[in-house]
């Protein structure tokens, strides 16, 4: 029962403000009404005298707001009432459940209007008042986000209304706290969450829908009556970009008649010796605005390669009291446009970037601290130097790090309404397939009406731009801000690029939906091919003298989804030979797996439709250079290489270093060099340091090589490498960390690879039925001459090679991969169509020749699939030397109404399951394609079947070696096994390629298909091995251009061959 106090206590407290806005109208369904009752945004700072109120609350779930409970009626021990963690989501923590989409919306389309099931969450919790904030002070509740819509009450008064879900809103709470509360009880504070709200409809972004206060919540104390609301620390430069200008521009709210000192002093950090640098003072008689300008002797300059911050110290001061004071780190830098290039203090910046959300696997958009650092960490580690925040403000305290580790930021305001298309697009039966330009012209204006060129949402979009810049003024590292994304183009956005322009024009504004720039200080795309970009850089808003007012940036590009991206090397060569194209963002950083266990105990990262969430848009949201847990996939190490800001080559006795940073030279690395002669295993020949000489950015420098390099000789391939390396450790990498390197053949090697085995035997031929075995001292090769295929190979009693009981064949020609995701877009249907996943054998002949030197056997076959009038004309001779060494050599010609490419051509090999070491010379250690192999480098490398899988989160094609010399897959004591290497010169056509690739596996291709998880996967009883001749390019077609035509596996004649020997005791 509550105690009659405490009801006195209540009725002292003022009155809050009406339930709605509007009568009649839900807050949650009025576009006009986005916030009530909450201060003005200001620069994301947390007072000393604040109290995080992040822990376990009250909650309770309701099917609508009409079920949720009445803040005035709290009873713990009322039904539905439980417990839930602030900050996090309600649906990962029992509540409903989550829903991924990435364009269309889960809703009806019908703006402002909401679903009448609209879940509503309910929050409740206690707080205290500090005894020493009790005088004199302005008390204020802070949210950092909730999504998508909240009323808030304090002491059963309802205090505001906030949307907005990725910006903050403050309450001032002062007036219905009532400090005697804290000797009869708690003040109580009552949160309604609403799902929906008419903000959903601009807050479309490619992620699931989370709900519920997921960022944290504080309550802060201000001084009263004197107080700094808010600051803004513009630094300035000169035209020499030497000296430098700190304005800082302070708002300030005073008592009548009161005067204050205002006071600001710029400092070095104290591992930089802590000094004074400046400080000025002045007095304060009237509350607003007052700006104090501190000159600055050629301050250190901040860019994302030298993040030399300072520290500022706002004070104010009555009667010589402090009443209050902030700190702030600032870099001196100058953002500007100048002969249309993007420039940091006077020079023209390259942006190797990607886009980033909130993420975390168990935990949604309510991010652990320690988590984002670590993203940020790998970022930094990998050669990354920028950060587009996708698509809303992402958590406050990535500002701070990405200026103390050095990234240029694009911060986006939490805006996209992308829905609005399918809305548009469905009705008029629009095939995706249609030229996107076309697809635009159909629905884009149309599309626009709904809100971004509707007066009625002005209010909200320029909220949203507002919001965010308020929040994020004071970081060095934004350096532009965005109006959205996918947002159509309307007169709102105009308003939103003149708000940002008006309050903060130090920065430029990015939009990629103004295909204009009317509104943007740059042109901005996603996703063209190599081709169609060029031809933008060259010719929009280019002039006809050549010149241009605006560059060209990539919002989004390289979709690293799955097994992919291919393209980075092609996009890094548009970047470097054209200076107006100034680089891109990859999408995206990471896969929005969700950690899900399932009843029966399987586990795994779900994505759309995992949870029934329906509409959903499936597997789209697992399309990241990290997985779901935050570790980096295969993308990530090529994306490192291909963008490494170090480039070397060997010409003649020289190494060629180019330094591709823009600001530093290469006095911070190391050059360290390593010479292999590489065969059955690998040999050190030479090992020292390079020294480098001074390389200013964007120029180039000869090395010499010692002579103990170039004067190398032998007869086995011989190949340089060049790592360039920390010298020291940095706060986000340690000594030794790899940032670039390259590699060099200094000797061919031989072009055909020796035999393992002399020893010889003679060789007999017995036939029994359609079964025909050849044996030696030793060995034995079994055929199946009803088909045409080897089924078995032994070696004394071990078995080699195995049957597969579906083909009836050990080893066969194959065409056919699992699928990737790049796949599923263009490539799959097309094969599908032409039937290339389910081609059958026809055999057409048999020919068996004998001596006691070796046995031949010829096959012709036909590989065609069902229904279809094409197919393969297959000559495949069998060649058994008296050694027991095997040559499989393939001829190929195709007929008929064929495909123009598949996915690979070679061998499918079914070996024992207890072969599962794996041993090669090519490229490693990870996996390479056609348009994916540039981290990877020549080596002699060694792991294990399972080792050798690339764990995609959507199970696919993975694992293949490119670059093969020779592979060898043998049992863990290596006693037997299987040696293959390519056959002569002369079975091999040119349109194949000798140096081979691989992939071993225990999975089957149909197995990769169809499982929707990893933990699905079955294994076979077998070591699954391809050899193959020519394996198509990834590409990014999921989203954005396909495998490159150079790339794909054209269907025309072909031949190769492959030796394969046994392994007895590596």
């Amino acid at each position: 029962m509550e105690s009659e106090r405490f009801l006195e206590i209540l009725e002292s407290i003022p009155p809050g403000i009406p339930p709605q806005e509007v009568p009649g109208v839900p807050d949650y369904a009025n576009e006009a009404v986005f916030r009530r009752n909450t201060l003005a945004p200001r620069s994301y700072f947390l007072p000393d005298t604040s109290l995080p109120l992040d822990r376990q609350w009250d909650f309770h779930y309701a099917a609508t707001p009409q079920e949720a409970p009445d803040p005035a009626e709290f009873d713990a021990r009322s039904p539905g009432w439980t417990k839930i963690q602030v900050p996090g989501h309600w649906q990962l923590q029992g509540h409903g459940h989550p829903q991924y989409t990435n364009v269309q919306y889960p809703i009806p389309v019908c703006p402002p209007h909401v679903p009448t099931e609209n879940p509503t969450g309910s929050y409740r919790t206690t707080f205290g008042v500090p005894a020493r904030w009790r005088d004199n002070r302005q008390l204020r509740l802070r949210f950092d986000g909730v999504d998508s819509a909240y009323h808030v009450w304090v002491n059963r008064r309802l205090v505001g209304y906030a949307q907005g879900s990725r910006n903050p809103s403050e309450f001032d709470i002062t007036p219905f706290v009532n400090g005697e509360l804290n000797y009869y009880c708690n003040n109580e504070l009552f949160v309604r969450v609403y799902q929906w709200s008419d903000g959903s409809y601009i807050e479309d972004q490619d992620q699931w829908w989370l709900s519920g206060i997921f960022r944290h919540v504080h309550l802060l104390a201000f001084p009263s009556e004197s107080r700094l609301e808010d600051y803004f620390l513009k630094t300035d430069l000169d035209s020499e970009y030497r000296k430098g200008t700190l304005n800082a521009t302070l708002d300030i709210t005073m008592s009548v008649g009161s005067i204050v000192t205002a006071k600001v002093t710029l400092l070095e950090f104290p591992q930089n010796g802590g000094e004074e640098i400046a400080t000025l003072s002045q007095k304060i008689e009237a509350e607003g605005q007052v700006t104090l300008s501190l000159p600055v002797d050629d301050p250190k300059k901040w860019t994302a390669e030298t993040p030399y911050l300072y520290r500022v110290e706002i004070m104010l001061q009555f009667a010589n009291s402090e009443v209050q004071k902030v700190h702030q780190n600032i870099g001196f830098r100058k953002v500007e446009l100048k002969n249309g290039l993007i420039c940091v203090n006077g020079t023209p910046i390259q942006f190797h970037g990607v886009n980033r959300h909130d993420h975390h696997p168990q935990f949604g958009r309510a991010v652990p601290l320690d988590f984002l650092h670590w993203d940020l960490l790998l970022m930094k580690a990998h050669n990354i130097n920028a950060l587009r925040c996708s698509h809303y403000p992402s958590h406050p305290r990535l500002f701070d790090l990405a200026d103390e580790l050095g990234l240029w930021v694009i911060d986006e305001a939490d805006l996209e309404c992308h829905g609005f298309y399918d809305a548009v697009a469905r009705p008029q039966d629009i095939p995706e397939e249609m030229d996107y330009e076309e697809r635009k012209k159909l629905t884009f204006g149309r599309a626009a009406k709904f809100t971004s060129d509707n007066p009625s949402w002005r209010a909200a979009y320029v909220d949203r731009i507002t919001q965010m810049v308020q929040r994020d003024k004071n970081h060095p590292s934004v350096i532009i801000w965005s109006l959205g994304n996918e947002a159509f183009y309307g007169s709102n956005h105009k308003a939103m690029y003149e708000y940002a322009k008006r309050v903060d024009p130090g920065r430029l504004v990015h939009y990629e939906g103004d295909p204009q720039a009317k509104s943007a200080d740059m042109y901005s795309y996603m996703y063209p091919s190599v081709e169609r970009l060029l031809e933008l850089v060259d010719t929009e808003g280019v002039k006809e003298d050549g010149t241009f007012e605006k560059p060209v940036v990539l919002c989004e590009y390289a979709h690293a989804m799955g097994n992919g991206p291919g393209w980075l090397e092609d996009y890094e060569e548009a970047f470097r030979s054209r200076r107006r194209l100034q680089g891109g963002f990859i999408w995206e950083w990471a896969n929005h797996g969700i950690w899900k266990v399932e009843p029966d105990g399987k586990s795994y990262y779900a994505y759309g439709g995992d949870f029934g969430d329906v509409p959903n848009d499936g597997t789209f949201v697992m399309d990241g250079l990290l997985f779901s847990g935050h570790h980096p996939t295969r993308g990530l190490a090529e994306l490192k290489k291909v963008i490494e800001p170090v480039r070397a080559s060997v010409k003649g006795s020289v190494l060629v270093v180019s330094n591709s940073y823009n600001f530093i030279g290469l006095e911070h690395l190391r050059a360290v060099y390593k010479v292999e002669e590489l065969d059955e295993q690998s040999t050190t020949l030479a090992w020292s340091i390079l020294e480098l000489p001074s390389i200013p950015p964007g120029s180039s420098a000869e090395v010499a090589l010692p002579s103990s390099i170039t004067n190398i000789k032998s007869d086995k391939e011989v190949y340089l490498t060049v790592s360039f390396v920390q010298r020291e450790a940095t706060p986000w990498a340690e000594e030794g960390h790899l940032v670039a390197w390259v590699q060099e053949r200094l000797s061919p090697g031989p072009r055909l690879l020796s035999p393992l085995s002399h020893v010889t035997s003679n060789l007999t031929t017995e036939s029994v039925g359609v079964s025909t075995v050849i044996r030696g001292d030793g060995f034995s090769f079994h055929f199946d001459t009803a088909r045409g295929y080897l089924t078995a190979w032994h070696a004394g009693d071990t078995p080699l090679l195995i049957t597969d009981e579906t083909t009836h064949a050990a080893i066969k020609p194959s065409f056919w991969r699992a699928p990737t995701d790049n796949d599923k877009a263009l490539s799959l249907p097309y094969w599908r169509r032409f039937g290339v996943d389910t081609l059958t054998s026809q055999l057409r002949s048999i020919d068996i020749t004998n001596s006691p030197d070796d046995a031949v056997i010829t096959t012709e076959t036909y590989l065609s699939p069902p229904v279809l009038a094409w197919g393969f004309e297959a000559t495949t001779r069998y060649t058994i030397s008296s050694s027991g060494r095997l040559t499989i050599a393939v001829s190929l010609r195709p007929t008929g109404f064929q495909p123009d490419h598949v996915p690979r051509v070679g061998l499918d090999l079914r070996l024992p399951h207890r072969f599962q070491a794996v041993n090669w010379l090519g490229l490693g250690p990870g996996e390479s394609y056609p348009d994916k192999r540039s981290a990877q480098a020549v080596g002699v490398w060694s792991g294990s079947v399972d080792g050798l899988q690339t764990p995609y989160e959507v199970p696919q094609e993975n694992g293949n070696r490119m670059g093969t010399r020779w592979v060898r897959v043998s049992d863990p004591g290596r006693q037997r096994g299987v040696r293959a290497i390519a056959g002569e010169e002369t079975d091999w056509s040119d349109n194949c390629e000798r140096a081979f690739s691989f992939a071993a596996s225990r999975h089957a291709t149909e197995m990769l298909q169809s499982a929707k998880h990893p933990c699905d996967l079955v294994e076979e009883d077998a070591t699954l091995l391809r050899l193959d001749a020519k394996v198509a390019g990834v590409g990014t077609a999921a989203c954005g251009p396909g495998v490159r035509e150079d790339l794909l596996v054209r269907v025309e004649e072909m031949k190769f061959s492959f030796v394969l020997e046994a392994v007895d005791k590596v």
